[in-house]
């Protein structure tokens, strides 16, 4: 899933590749230029529980990670996403079918991760009815400083790397027809890259619990409910 809180602009970014230079001269992107990711690395930096060494296989990983993740939403064509290998790369999340290139820019990052098979009436969110358009802007509003990811642990190394990651924001903006709590909204999941020998992610496999992370945004979470249950703290809006 993509980071919110994102706008076009120039400047760096020290924690994503292949974003300025030489080789992004031909680049279609998405807004017309480079994103901007200094809101959501600001939450990043302020809210993440590791610091990894640059060069380190962390690092290196958590780089390649949010490299793929901005490749994906920003880059228009296929061809310009450096990150992935152009032919084989291919995505599935909690063992649902696999999607190609050409299947998740269609659909959008948003929709793909939160494929599932559960039946329509039941989902709190319905990646089915959604477009990629419009399931930016259902997170984009919902978390106005972004969606920040970092990488907890690396189990193995190329050429399958195996790592657990954490996503959050700050559900300050509604989410659909739910009226914004105010509080942190998080999910913690284990991912699959598939590398070749120049690191390019030639298959990417992605487990967490789904239903979790959308009930986040359907009520404050378990302790800020109790501290506003107790009196100690001011009432939260949510509700189901």
């Amino acid at each position: 899933m993509a980071a919110a809180g994102e706008e076009a602009s120039g400047g760096g970014d020290k924690y994503r590749s292949f974003m300025y230079g030489e080789g992004e001269k031909d680049t279609v992107w998405r807004l017309g230029s480079p994103p901007n990711y200094d809101v959501v690395n600001k939450l990043f930096e302020e809210e993440r529980t590791k610091e990894w060494p640059e060069g380190s296989l962390e690092e290196k990983v958590q780089r390649l990670l949010k490299t793929w993740e901005m490749e994906l939403v920003h880059k228009v064509r296929p061809e310009d996403q450096k990150s992935v290998h152009s032919q084989k790369f291919c995505s599935s999340t909690n063992g649902m079918r696999f999607l190609n290139r050409k299947d998740l820019m269609a659909i959008g990052s948003y929709n793909a991760f939160l494929q599932t098979k559960l039946p329509p009436e039941h989902r709190i969110y319905d990646p089915d009815k959604e477009t990629l358009e419009s399931g930016m802007a259902t997170f984009l509003t919902a978390f106005p400083r972004g969606f920040a990811i970092e990488v907890l642990d690396v189990y193995s190394g190329p050429p399958r790397i195996v790592f657990k990651f954490r996503h959050w924001g700050h559900m300050e903006g509604p989410f659909m027809e739910h009226p914004p709590h105010g509080e942190r909204v998080e999910f913690f999941g284990i991912c699959i890259f598939h590398v070749d020998e120049e690191m390019k992610v030639e298959k990417a496999e992605f487990f967490y619990e789904r239903g979790n992370f959308l009930a986040s945004f359907l009520s404050a979470p378990a302790a800020a409910a109790a501290e506003a249950a107790s009196g100690s703290g001011c009432p939260v809006m949510g509700g189901n």
